[in-house]
């Protein structure tokens, strides 16, 4: 019979196995060399950009409600990070996790930072890079320049709120995205990683909180549709400014790692290592040199 459950996937790793595993992750991508880090961060970038892709898709087709509209969309989008776990890829709002091994002093307060920096980047130029590849194969043109109107009208939805309403649509965004990446964590197939990631995505998507490397796909595309003059009729771009973008991107950012590093990282963190000693244990902190003890050695009995 447990042969049966490990078949059909339902094996599922339990809380504090998940936690353990994001601990020994947090370590080895804290420390992964920096073209590696670089590059399946753009993998991640572009991915997250193709999820966005296909959720503006639905959203241009004016003959679904609005639930069905912003719940399927959410669940399309889910292909973004469906790649970036599945596929392997560094995605900057799932590595806020890497505080797990942070707050056990595995990894130091620089390497934290290090790895941040390096994967946000390279997520923005592989989002960038897909947004080229996007309008050059024409596609906000399809349903009559309906993607167009969507693109438009979805970043400018997404400019418009002050900093502080855009902090917290990213806090909350990444909670459920970084709870996504949990549940994948989860699972020991392709299917169970699905399935435990596509609900707390289009959950999030459905709800308008704000992702950082989503909107770095998002508001791009839409800029280069308004300074190339193909804004559709009725549609107010004058947002969508450089200016505009970075006003989104830097709160959500923020509030993005708030909602990760804090609300789902410490607390995992605190639950599972702090307050059940966690699974695999720490290893001893190493002594100073010049430090070590000169006396004899005793053996205990």
């Amino acid at each position: 019979m447990a042969a049966d459950n490990q078949f059909f996937g339902s094996d599922a790793y339990s809380p504090a196995e998940i936690q353990d595993k994001v601990e020994k992750l947090g370590v080895k991508k804290a420390r992964m060399p920096f073209l590696p880090e670089f590059m399946l961060a753009m993998v991640a970038g572009g991915s997250i950009g193709l999820g966005g892709m296909f959720f503006t898709i639905v959203l241009a087709d004016p003959t679904l409600g609005f639930a069905i509209q912003r719940v399927l969309g959410g669940v399309v989008f889910s292909l973004g990070l469906a790649l970036v776990m599945i596929g392997g890829a560094e995605l900057f709002t799932g590595n806020c996790l890497i505080v797990m091994a942070w707050w056990n002093g595995q990894i130091r307060t620089a390497e934290v930072i290090k790895n941040w920096a390096i994967v946000w980047f390279g997520n923005l130029v592989g989002a960038l890079g897909l947004v080229f590849l996007v309008v050059m194969a024409h596609h906000p043109d399809m349903n009559n320049g309906a993607i167009a109107t969507a693109a438009v009208k979805l970043a400018a939805s997404k400019i418009q709120p002050d900093m502080v309403t855009i902090f917290f649509k990213g806090i909350l965004c990444n909670v459920l995205v970084c709870l996504g990446v949990w549940l994948a964590y989860a699972g020991r197939s392709v299917s169970d990683k699905m399935a435990g990631m596509v609900l707390p995505v289009a959950c999030f998507v459905a709800a308008g909180f704000e992702h950082c490397i989503a909107n770095m796909y998002f508001l791009p595309l839409a800029w280069v549709i308004s300074m190339t003059g193909h804004v559709p009729a009725g549609v107010d771009a004058s947002l969508i400014t450089l200016s505009g973008i970075l006003h989104n991107i830097v709160a959500a950012t923020l509030g993005n790692i708030v909602g990760g590093a804090g609300f789902v990282g410490f607390v995992y963190w605190a639950i599972y290592r702090k307050g059940l000693g966690g699974i695999t244990p720490l290893p001893a902190p190493r002594t100073p040199p010049g430090t070590e003890p000169t006396g004899p050695r005793v053996t205990p009995r």
